[in-house]
C-alpha cells in the first residue's frame, strides 16, 4: 500500500508498506529516511528539520550531479537532494515486492546551478532487501561530468561494536590526512573517519552485534566510508553531540577517479542493494 502523506508544515513524503517491509521517502530529494523490515536499516536524527530547501540529516540522501565539493560551483554534494522529484510510477507486483520511480528533470532553478539538460530518475524495489538504481540521461547537446552517492546512514548498535569487511588491501583517499593509503583488514573506528575507496568490486559487509548488513554495488568502483566523531559531530547541523555512536555512513558512488563523464543522449546507473541478515 501506498500512501501520499503531509507533514504539518506541509512537507510531502510517501508512506510505503507491503508484507514484509515499510518505507518513508521524501519527495524532496527523493529521499529515503526510513526503511524497515523488523528494524530500521537507517539512522535518521532526532533533530533533523524536514523543511522544504533544507537538507534531511540521515536515511539515504542523493548526492548529485557532484559529490562533496567536487564542483566548487555548487553546493556542497549538489542540488538534487534539496529539489522536488515527482512520483513517475507505482507497481506492486506481489504483496512482498513494491516498486517506484521518481524523476528530477532539469528546470529553471537548476539551470542557473548547472546549465545542462537532464533527467534523474530514481527506482526504487522495496522488498525483504532494498535495492536502488540511479539513472543519469544527458538530453543536452553537450557532455557533462558526474560524480555522485548514495549517501547511506546506517543504523548501528554502537560505533565501537561494528566492523566493515569487503574493503582488505583497496586503495584509499585519507580525507582527513589528504594522503594515499591501502587498507589493511577490517575497518574499525576509534576516531574520526572519513575515506574513498576505489578499485572496490566486492560486496561490502557492516557487522554489529547481533546483525549483518550487505551492500552490492553496480555502475560505481568507489566507496566512501565516514563517522564525524566527537569534535565534528559536536559542531554538524541536525545532529546531537552524541549521534555519531549511532550511525555510519557506507556510500556507494560515482567519485574521485571514479566520475562518469556522459556523451548527449547517454545514460549512466548507480545501483545498489542493501540486505539485512
Amino acid at each position: 500500500m501506498i500512501t501520499q502523506k503531509k507533514r504539518a508544515n506541509g512537507f510531502e513524503y510517501i508512506h510505503v508498506k507491503n508484507s514484509v517491509a515499510e518505507a518513508e521517502i521524501a519527495l524532496q530529494g527523493a529521499h529515503i529516511f526510513s526503511y524497515k523490515t523488523e528494524e530500521n536499516l537507517l539512522w535518521l536524527s532526532e533533530t533533523s528539520v524536514f523543511e522544504s530547501g533544507k537538507a534531511i540529516r540521515g536515511g539515504i540522501p542523493l548526492c548529485w550531479p557532484a559529490f562533496g565539493m567536487n564542483n566548487p560551483q555548487l553546493p556542497q554534494h549538489g542540488f538534487a537532494r534539496t529539489m522536488p522529484f515527482e512520483l513517475i510510477h507505482v507497481e506492486e507486483p506481489t504483496e512482498d515486492v513494491t516498486l517506484l520511480s521518481l524523476r528530477l528533470s532539469d528546470n529553471e532553478e537548476s539551470r542557473s546551478l548547472w546549465d545542462y539538460h537532464f533527467e534523474l530518475t530514481l527506482r526504487i524495489t522495496l522488498s525483504n532487501r532494498l535495492k536502488l538504481e540511479l539513472t543519469t540521461t544527458n538530453k543536452d547537446t553537450k557532455a557533462f561530468t558526474l560524480t555522485q552517492a548514495f549517501h547511506t546512514y546506517f543504523a548501528i548498535s554502537d560505533i565501537q561494536n561494528i566492523h566493515i569487511d569487503g574493503l582488505e588491501g583497496k586503495p584509499y583517499l585519507d580525507a582527513l590526512e589528504q594522503s594515499q593509503k591501502i587498507q589493511q583488514g577490517s575497518i574499525t573506528f576509534h576516531r574520526e573517519f572519513d575515506a574513498v575507496y576505489q578499485d572496490v568490486e566486492k560486496t561490502i559487509r557492516l557487522i554489529d552485534t547481533n546483525k549483518t548488513s550487505t551492500i552490492s554495488t553496480q555502475g560505481s568502483t568507489s566507496c566512501v566510508v565516514w563517522n564525524p566523531w566527537i569534535d565534528k559531530c559536536s559542531r554538524m547541523s541536525a545532529m546531537q553531540a552524541d549521534a555519531y555512536k549511532k550511525f555510519v555512513c557506507i556510500e556507494s558512488a560515482n567519485a574521485y577517479d571514479d566520475f562518469k563523464i556522459l556523451q548527449p543522449q547517454e545514460s549512466h546507473t548507480l545501483a545498489v542493494t542493501f540486505t539485512t541478515l
